[in-house]
Parts: C-alpha cells; sequence; structure tokens
C-alpha cells in the first residue's frame, strides 16, 4: 500500500506542475504537485467511491478553492493582475480538469479507495444552511484576526497600500471575505459529507485540503510577484485562515455520531 500511494502522489503531483514545466523550479513544482495530490488523497482513499463522484468532489474544491477564491484575492491587493485573472482562470482550470482525471484514474486503477463501510452523518437540510452560513462568518474572523496580526508584524513591508485598498471598498470588504468563507465551505462540502472518517480525522483532513489548495503548496514555487520570506509568511498565514475554516467546517457540518445502545450491538458467540 505505502509503494501505490507514493506511485499516487508523485504522479498526481506531475499532472498538477506539467503546465509550468518549463518555467523553471523543477523541484519545487515537483514538491508542490505531490503536497496537492497527498491532501486529495483521503477523498480518493475514503471519499466518494463511484469515480464520477470523485472526479466532481475534487474538481469542485480545486476550482473554488484554488482558483476563484485565490486569484480574486491576488486581484485585489494587485490591481495590476486583473488582466490575467480570465486568462489564469482558463488555463487553471483546464490543468485541473486534466489533473483530477488522471488522478481519479490512477485512484482505481491502484486500487486505492477503501472498501469498507461507513455510515456519514448528516445535518438536516435547514441546520446545514446555518453551519454553512456560520463557517464562512467564522473564516470572516480568522481572516481579520489573523490576517490583521500577519499585516501589522509581517506583511505591511509589502503591502503599504493594503490598508487604504480594503478601506476604500468599505462594507463589501468583509462582504467579500464572508462570501469568499462561504464558498470555500460549499466548495468542500462534498467531501465533509462523503469521507468516510472519524469526525476528528475529517476535520483534519479537510482543514489541510483547504490550506494547501488554498496557497499552502503553490506558494511553495518562486515567482515574480512576492520575494521567499513573503511567500512563506503567506503559507503560514493561510494555514491560520484556512486550515482552521476546514477544521471548523467540519465539526460544524457533521454531527457526533450516535453511540449505538448497549441492547443494540450485535451479540458475539461466547
Amino acid at each position: 500500500m505505502k509503494l501505490r500511494i507514493g506511485l499516487f502522489c508523485l504522479v498526481g503531483g506531475l499532472c498538477f506542475t506539467v503546465s509550468e514545466l518549463g518555467a523553471g523550479h523543477f523541484g519545487w513544482l515537483l514538491l508542490s504537485g505531490v503536497i496537492i495530490a497527498a491532501s486529495l488523497f483521503p477523498v480518493v482513499r475514503f471519499g466518494p467511491r463511484h469515480p464520477l463522484a470523485q472526479f466532481g468532489a475534487i474538481m469542485l474544491a480545486l476550482f473554488v478553492i484554488g482558483l476563484v477564491c485565490t486569484l480574486s484575492e491576488g486581484a485585489l491587493f494587485y490591481p495590476e493582475m486583473k488582466a490575467q485573472l480570465v486568462p489564469s482562470l482558463m488555463k487553471g482550470t483546464l490543468v485541473y480538469l486534466l489533473a483530477t482525471a488522471i488522478t481519479v484514474g490512477l485512484g482505481q486503477w491502484l486500487k486505492l479507495t477503501d472498501p469498507g463501510e461507513r455510515s456519514v452523518p448528516h445535518r438536516s437540510p435547514v441546520k446545514a444552511i446555518l453551519m454553512v452560513l456560520l463557517a464562512g462568518f467564522s473564516y470572516l474572523i480568522y481572516y481579520e484576526v489573523f490576517g490583521g496580526i500577519a499585516y501589522q508584524f509581517f506583511t505591511k513591508q509589502y503591502y503599504p497600500h493594503a490598508a487604504e485598498q480594503a478601506m476604500a471598498l468599505g462594507i463589501w470588504f468583509p462582504i467579500y471575505q464572508l462570501a469568499r468563507g462561504i464558498a470555500m465551505t460549499l466548495a468542500v462540502l462534498p467531501v465533509i459529507y462523503t469521507l468516510r472518517l472519524p469526525r476528528w480525522r475529517a476535520a483534519l483532513a479537510v482543514g489541510l485540503l483547504v490550506w494547501i489548495v488554498g496557497g499552502g503548496a503553490p506558494l511553495l514555487v518562486p515567482n515574480g510577484v512576492m520575494v521567499t520570506a513573503q511567500r512563506y509568511i503567506h503559507i503560514v498565514e493561510i494555514f491560520t485562515q484556512n486550515f482552521s475554516l476546514g477544521m471548523t467546517a467540519v465539526w460544524l457540518l457533521r454531527p457526533k455520531t450516535a453511540k449505538v445502545a448497549k441492547s443494540e450491538r450485535p451479540l458475539t458467540a461466547a
């Protein structure tokens, strides 16, 4: 099994970096792709059993968290990037479609999907809607608190006009961050509701997925926009925000599994 998992992460990692292989930094690109593939392994292993369901769950998370939320945030603080927003979105979508298809196919070929049965508790639709909104609001809090700490003590020198840009948006800035939190929660909802893992392990897996896809892995690769220290600071900052969101979303949307009554437990032979 360890060999199959290693092969899955390696080949899957190459798929996520194939479009950038000619840009240099191959080692960092490969490391980034391997980490992304590793964050998707729990979905392939313990998530939906059907390949199409796996494809939908993975692609939704990659598209919303890795592209829409990340690129829109970048365009907000780097206005010069707005002209590249649509081309980057289209290119990223094509890459993620191909990488997701290969990743899911690889998981099927390596027979990584766990056949075991385990019920996944769900909230009622009304409660689920309320919990999604609450998770989005929690992200707004994480963003304001941890983002504010990172900005005041570490990244202010890189974004001298960020405060003015946020203030210029007025009430729309927190609304935008609230919308991002809700969008990311909805993006991992299929994973949360199909991941056949105990609640705390599911929370850990989803938290890592939201962090890694949302910037934790891509920022490992050197780029022409950020210096090394800036990228690493953002990796830690995104961890405090996105990982916390993923953990919170699972704890809100996955109720505790009811304990089986003693009288209902199967009797064992003496």
